[in-house]
């Protein structure tokens, strides 16, 4: 399997279904990867890139606390595979010279990335994938200019076929 560092390139909302989606995209490709997100996740990842903190530890930030507390850090995060139109990813926690994989969603590792300054990695197949679709899932846009004109004209029914 062949990773890709991406960088969040920004998030948008779905005017249709007033869904977040997540932009990533690849280190000098022109290429983006759409995730459809919670607004929980969206609301943490909003505030960490605009440099708003809260007064209380939000669960992002308890991540954050606790990973430090056990001497541990965040080495990167990784969007791992598309399942059943669920996207998977592994945190790389590396503490006393190893490194443990934690199972996470993709929209929890980005933000817990963002949090900690690691760096983000795209399974590159993931790319061609979303380009591609299959017999149960659409082709998404890996384009910017594409994926600009689909968020603006997604169909209600279009939006029911995928899960999240």
């Amino acid at each position: 399997m062949s990773y890709l560092e991406v960088k969040l390139e920004g998030l948008a909302l779905d005017m249709t279904t007033n869904t977040p989606v997540v932009i990533l995209t690849p280190e000098g490709l022109d290429r983006v990867l759409p995730i459809w997100i919670g607004h929980a996740e969206a609301w943490a990842i909003a505030m960490e890139l605009s440099g708003v903190g809260s007064k209380r530890p939000l669960t992002h930030d308890l991540m954050k606390n606790l990973i430090e507390e056990l001497h541990a850090e965040v080495d990167r995060v990784e969007i791992t595979e598309l399942k059943d139109q669920t996207f998977y990813a592994l945190i790389h926690l590396r503490t006393n010279g190893h490194v443990m994989t934690i199972d996470a969603r993709p929209s929890d590792s980005i933000a817990l990335a963002l949090k900690t300054g690691a760096s983000i990695f795209v399974n590159e197949e993931l790319f061609q994938a979303r380009a591609e679709g299959s017999p149960d899932q659409p082709p998404i846009p890996t384009d910017r200019e594409s994926l600009r004109d689909r968020l603006k004209n997604i169909n209600p029914e279009d939006f029911g076929k995928y899960s999240l």
